[in-house]
């Protein structure tokens, strides 16, 4: 052992025999918590594709009629730097210490028990939208095919199948997540390809495209709300500025990783792999994917999905619509039913972090502690009942369409979304001061995220500005539900941050006090464990070092 993991040891120790020491800092028993029955590959796949949802295979189709094909590709493009910034910031705290507490816990530990209250009920109130939103978008996917069943029935099954595959434990999930995120995954390096080859002339209708849909009527950029503000240039930016919004859900999920990070087996050495992957899995699925559409699909399209105002029974992915267009009959049902279970593995991600994110809260107990309660399996089943109850806000689509509901949920999940991305920012920022201020050099991390701390407060300060002018069409002109739906979340808070703080009266953590050590022993030895059994089953075949690769 190293020299400074016995500095490390005996500050624990001092830690843990304090005044100061809290108890609610340390993970939960093993029998009482979640289990580490996430593998390397399950991890590795679940972080490549549990972002890959609703976001890019169906809002992508609104980011273009809204911002035409430069303002879709140039908008997901920037706001993947910015979800690449986070991700890197929220990889270096989790390798350091990848506890069963989600981020929330690292706000509670490195800036305000109340920050981290506020982050943690955020976050949970955002999966409850978004597994919503994806159960939502799954009954607009099946509507391209039918509109003979009611769209509740559809609904009822989707939510009974995310919650069974949850209850069955996290080794069941970690395998369904891991062959869902690969057929994802495949099938969209199929259908980029796919674009690809239709753009150059592979069609039967041996049409070469080119960028004939970058140049107008069609592109580069579109027009949103010309009709309000009466110029143009304006209207441009709008249609640009509207897409980063759109981005911004899109990437909302990514995080996952903060939150499996409890459930994963030798996280020192699995979690700094899956960020530093990310950067290329941007740039290949929604960089690429975003082009791919802007080069197939005419940004006037009638056909593709608008939230808001669609039809039912729209085809609910621009890829679709890019299949229809050039006259290629039959791929188009395939590439629906490949869309149907991007939404579904999505649902299923969302529902399990949901989940995990109340437990979390439950057992530093900022929620009620019927919520830490978990049966053998290590799954916190109050919590996933509570979860999935929520889903049935998908009914709203009764008296609503899918498209209504979609924008509806979409507001809600960006503004929730930015708000969770600005507080891991803000925690990672503390937590670099924290190490500075005890004399922990970041070089000895398990992983230092590059560009810091510049990195950090760009994706603070930018994403703020999304989020302030997130609803700016709420008011061109006003309409109450989109503004609510765009600004609810900053309310509800600091409303949440403002009364924990003043009921318990916490301050902030000086950066000299911020608790680096409690429970570190603990994940240190567990480590230590696992790379013993590992060692035990000696070395592994070329095949299986190229499947870790991978």
């Amino acid at each position: 052992m190293d020299a400074h993991s016995d500095d490390t040891e005996k500050k624990s120790a001092s830690f843990e025999a304090s005044k100061d020491f809290d108890p609610v800092l340390v993970d939960p028993s093993e029998e009482l918590s979640l289990h580490r029955g996430l593998k390397a590959r399950q991890i590795s796949m679940i972080t490549l594709g549990g972002s890959l949802g609703t976001g890019l295979i169906i809002g992508s189709g609104t980011a273009l009629v809204r911002g035409g094909p430069l303002g879709l590709w140039f908008g997901y493009s920037f706001m993947g730097l910015v979800c690449y910034f986070v991700m890197i910031s929220l990889g270096e705290m989790c390798a350091y210490l990848p506890h069963k507490k989600g981020f929330a816990g690292y706000a509670t530990r490195y800036v305000d028990p109340a920050f981290g209250f506020a982050l943690g009920w955020n976050y949970v109130l955002k999966y409850f939208i978004q597994t919503t939103n994806n159960v939502n978008a799954a009954g607009a996917v099946v509507q391209y095919w039918t509109l003979s069943v009611p769209i509740e029935a559809w609904m009822v099954i989707y939510i009974a199948f995310i919650f069974l595959i949850n209850l069955l434990g996290i080794r069941v999930f970690g395998e369904f997540e891991f062959w869902f995120c690969s057929i994802k995954v495949v099938a969209l390096v199929g259908l980029i390809l796919m674009g690809l080859i239709i753009d150059l002339g592979g069609n039967p209708q041996h049409d070469r495209i080119g960028f004939r849909y970058w140049r107008p009527p069609y592109g580069p950029l579109r027009e949103y709300l010309l009709a309000e503000v009466h110029d143009s240039r304006l209207a441009e930016f709008l249609g640009f500025w509207n897409n980063l919004t759109m981005a911004l859900m899109s990437y909302i999920g990514t995080e996952l990783i903060g939150v499996t990070v409890g459930e994963t087996e030798n996280p020192r050495r699995n979690v700094p792999r899956a960020i530093r992957r990310m950067f290329i899995r941007i740039l290949v699925f929604y960089v690429g994917g975003t082009f791919v559409i802007s080069l197939t699909v005419p940004s006037n399209s009638s056909a593709l999905f608008v939230a808001s105002k669609s039809k039912a029974g729209a085809a609910a992915s621009p890829f679709v619509v890019a299949t229809t267009i050039v006259g290629i009959k039959f791929l188009n049902h395939v590439i629906n039913a490949v869309v149907l279970i991007f939404v579904l593995s999505a649902s299923n991600s969302d529902l399990y972090i949901g989940s995990r994110t109340l437990y979390g809260l439950a057992v530093e107990r900022k929620a009620p502690r019927i919520f830490a309660k978990v049966n053998r399996a290590g799954v916190p089943w109050p919590s996933l009942i509570l979860n999935t109850l929520v889903c049935f806000l998908t009914f709203l689509n009764a008296s609503s369409s899918s498209s209504v509901a979609f924008g509806w949920f979409s507001s809600l999940i960006a503004s929730f979304g930015a708000i969770t991305w600005m507080c891991i920012s803000y925690t990672h920022i503390a937590f670099m001061r924290a190490l500075k201020a005890q004399g922990i050099d970041r070089n000895t991390l398990p992983y230092k995220a590059p560009f810091q701390p510049y990195a950090s407060w760009f994706a603070l300060i930018f994403t703020g500005i999304v989020l302030f002018f997130n609803g700016f069409s709420a008011f061109l002109p006003f309409v109450s539900s989109s503004f609510i739906t765009s600004y609810i979340a900053i309310p509800i808070f600091f409303s949440l941050w403002v009364g924990y703080k003043v009921f318990y009266r916490t301050s902030t953590i000086p950066a000299s006090e911020a608790d680096l050590i409690t429970g570190k022993r603990e994940i240190d030895e567990e480590e230590e464990r696992f790379l013993a059994r590992e060692k035990l089953r000696g070395p592994r075949s070329g095949l299986q070092r190229i499947w870790d690769a991978l």
